[in-house]
């Protein structure tokens, strides 16, 4: 395997770093409050970046999205990317491919996912009820990918609320760990319609349209936590480097160099299994055991590094205004979204008693 980025996947990178960089400041973020920076989502999509995932793979779509994570930059580009751009890019039809994607290139289009969602949602001729506690960057959809009970995929529109009877579909808003404009979905008959009935046919799906979704949004949420990880880190290694105890700066102390070389191997563990999932999954080759390891070491590890990132800040860490604290949060964040390391861990134990992990 090779997990050299192609020309393509390198200018983007670039691209969006300097994005980033430029608009997703201390003083932006704090501005930004719980909320989407909607001035750096336009910017994103006027230079092409999410519809440059089509070209680039999910390989590439890692790639922009540990740019996002270094700065904790409030946009739905994980979402929109894994259960919008991709997800219909697959699994659509030719009608919902030509009619969704110019939307989602542009962002006028925002779609997320109600993962992993199967079994309090049904479906009945089209139409959805239930309820799924939280989903990620809700407020800022304009469409929900919700999975039924049976694992069917529906697409939902998230149309103004009009009056009560005929209120099919409800957004309350849910403040989470982390600001990522979350919601509390209510279902109750909304229609859908379906993804996945005809979808093409492609090795790398380990299953049906709900498999092969998952494991997209587990790889690239585990691409952006080890953007977290990084930036924490990054923050970690200049503030001890600078800050001095007992006459010397605090990066002298061996136990503040061991605490960072932990911390420094665990994001290159969530990096390095990151990209060999999405590389697996670009190459056709199955990757539903490669995602839920990287999920894993996304889950697991990130609680390390985050905690880490704080801790090496010493009292600095415990300001809730410090741009360190945001990492900490969305590691955590992370950490439940991805569905805890233990739950992950007997996942994969189930593939592996099954001898169905590749």
């Amino acid at each position: 395997m090779d997990f050299t980025p192609t020309e393509e996947q390198e200018a983007a990178r670039e691209l969006a770093g300097r994005i980033f960089a430029d608009l997703a400041t201390h003083e932006r973020l704090r501005a930004a409050g719980t909320g989407t920076d909607a001035e750096l989502w336009k910017a994103l999509c006027a230079a092409g970046l999410p519809g440059a995932v089509e070209e680039t793979g999910l390989l590439g779509l890692v790639l922009l999205l540990e740019e996002q994570g270094r700065v904790t930059a409030q946009v739905p580009f994980a979402a929109s990317c894994a259960y919008g751009i991709l997800a219909v890019g697959r699994h659509g039809t030719d009608e919902q491919r030509t009619r969704l994607l110019p939307g989602l290139r542009d962002g006028t289009t925002v779609v997320t996912g109600a993962f992993p969602a199967s079994g309090t949602v049904s479906a009945h001729d089209g139409r959805l009820s239930g309820t799924v506690e939280w989903v990620p960057w809700l407020r800022d959809a304009t469409h929900v990918l919700v999975p039924d009970e049976d694992r069917d995929l529906w697409l939902v529109p998230l149309v103004p609320p009009g009056p009560p009877e005929e209120d099919a579909v409800r957004v309350d808003p849910v403040e989470l760990t982390a600001p990522w404009s979350a919601g509390r979905l209510v279902l109750d008959g909304a229609a859908g319609e379906r993804l996945g009935r005809q979808c093409r046919a492609r090795v790398g799906a380990s299953g049906g349209a709900y498999e092969d979704v998952l494991a997209v949004a587990r790889i690239a949420f585990a691409g952006l936590q080890a953007g977290v990880c990084a930036g924490s880190l990054a923050r970690a290694v200049e503030h001890t480097s600078v800050r001095e105890q007992f006459g010397r700066p605090l990066s002298t102390h061996q136990a503040v160099q061991l605490r960072a070389a932990d911390a420094h191997m665990d994001t290159e563990a969530i990096r390095v299994t990151a990209y060999e999932a999405a590389w697996r999954f670009d190459e056709g080759l199955d990757a539903g055991g490669a995602a839920l390891t990287a999920a894993w070491w996304a889950s697991e590890a990130g609680k390390r590094v985050v905690h880490a990132g704080q801790h090496l800040h010493g009292g600095t860490g415990a300001d809730l205004d410090h741009p360190v604290h945001r990492h900490f949060l969305w590691g955590r964040q992370l950490d439940a979204y991805l569905g805890g390391g233990t739950e992950l861990l007997a996942e994969l134990g189930a593939l592996l008693a099954e001898g169905d992990l590749s």
